[in-house]
């Protein structure tokens, strides 16, 4: 996930991370026999526009000012394809979007939300994601969904803080 967490680094080449996302995603729905379209490579640059998540009437919103007949379930449809395809995530307490670093296997991301600046980083841990699992199953538990979000300070904001 070294892409996503050199936006915290200080070394991080936005326009880089984007294009990157999006020949990323027009590699994946040609290998898996999908069709990326205009309207769902749109949605998803606006997803990636930056780190922090947005929300879906924001991208309605940004979409209006290019495609005046936009609407709400054109939006939601694209989301919803960009989401089954892992190119997405959803940000359940936020009920917004952010783009995913890693979309060439399934995984649950855990992300890393910082309250002062909105900027959001997913990373991947295999022994949470093992911990959650085991602790479900001891309990026959069966998991369907899962969205674990930690809300802090990333460490520019919290570098401000402290100075």
């Amino acid at each position: 996930m070294a892409r996503a967490e050199g936006a915290w680094s200080g070394r991080h080449n936005h326009a880089s991370c984007v294009a990157d996302a999006m020949t990323r995603a027009d590699g994946l729905s040609r290998d898996r026999g999908v069709r990326l379209t205009e309207l769902r490579r749109k949605v998803l640059a606006l997803v990636w526009s930056s780190h922090r998540p947005i929300g879906a009437y924001a991208i309605l919103d940004a979409l209006k000012r290019q495609h005046e007949a936009a609407a709400p379930p054109t939006v939601y449809r694209a989301l919803d394809f960009l989401m089954e395809q892992g190119l997405v995530h959803r940000i359940q307490s936020l009920n917004a979007y952010i783009g995913c670093s890693d979309p060439e296997h399934a995984h649950h991301g855990v992300f890393l939300i910082c309250r002062a600046c909105g900027n959001a980083l997913e990373i991947e841990d295999r022994t949470l994601d093992t911990a959650i699992r085991r602790a479900a199953g001891r309990r026959r538990f069966a998991i369907e969904q899962r969205s674990v979000e930690a809300i802090g300070l990333c460490p520019a904001c919290a570098d401000t803080r402290r100075a």
